[in-house]
């Protein structure tokens, strides 16, 4: 594992370099128990990548419950990178951990890591799974992009202190106007509180494609959200290593990015 404060370079499944960094000791850190359900696991009990983008949301959440900060903002996420060293499995019992690795001026940089929970006296596993996550502060009145409160720069903004661009990276599909690509429905039952779509619906198309073949041992994988989508027809164009996930009206709705070094 990573020395405390140390970075972690990895060739970037955006198209540049992304860092997990390691979490700093002075900076506030929250973890919680997770075991998967059934509803999380493909027929061959790997969890599945939209079954991790639940975790890595609801263990976000309830870092922001236990602060206190769950009036302050509405938290939207914008990009998502999932590396999985392995795949969580059913059975198994996991420790999320949670902390906050960089904040900008209307948005901040989420770091998670996935742990295999060892029996007791035993030195913990090293991630099973690492995510980093930009998530957008909106005000809670008109939902729109709006500065850290001092409040939630207390909690999360200590040392190191490390700015984070919103800017996304990933390119738009050449043949998005061009009727091409496969079908997708979003369903209504997928839509949240938000009043669309979940986030973690984004990963099935991708999903589909890992539950047609051998399970995958590991992956190296990010998602940058664009437009929100509500459900209804989609198209899923592929070209290389990217996906999109297109509207009927050709409105850009995700871009999802494999590393072809990721085990894919």
């Amino acid at each position: 594992m990573t020395a405390p404060g140390a970075k972690d370079p990895v060739p970037a499944a955006g198209g540049e370099e992304t860092v997990f960094h390691a979490r700093h000791p002075d900076l506030r850190a929250f973890s919680q128990s997770r075991q998967p359900g059934f509803a999380d696991c493909a027929p061959s009990g790997r969890v599945r990548l939209d079954a991790l983008a639940c975790w890595l949301q609801d263990v976000a959440y309830a870092d922001v419950l236990d602060a206190g900060l769950e009036r302050a903002a509405v938290w939207v996420v914008r990009r998502t990178r999932i590396r999985v060293h392995r795949f969580p499995r059913f059975g198994e019992r996991f420790e999320l951990t949670t902390f906050c690795s960089g904040i900008g001026r209307m948005w901040a940089e989420r770091r998670t890591d996935i742990v295999l929970a060892g029996a007791n006296g035993t030195a913990p596993e090293p991630p099973a799974v690492q995510a980093v996550s930009l998530w957008v502060h909106l005000d809670t009145e008109h939902w729109r992009p709006t500065p850290l409160t001092q409040a939630e720069m207390q909690t999360y903004g200590g040392a190191p202190e490390r700015k984070v661009s919103a800017r996304l990276r990933h390119p738009g599909p050449d043949s998005a106007d061009d009727g091409g690509g496969r079908a997708w429905v979003f369903r209504a039952t997928e839509c949240d509180i938000a009043d669309h779509v979940n986030n973690a619906a984004y990963w099935q198309p991708l999903e589909e494609e890992l539950l047609a073949g051998d399970d995958p041992e590991q992956l190296d994988v990010e998602i940058e959200y664009r437009a929100p989508a509500q459900p209804g027809p989609k198209r899923v164009v592929a070209a290389g290593d990217y996906r999109w996930i297109v509207g009927e009206d050709d409105e850009l709705h995700a871009s999802i990015r494999l590393d072809s070094a990721g085990g894919h």
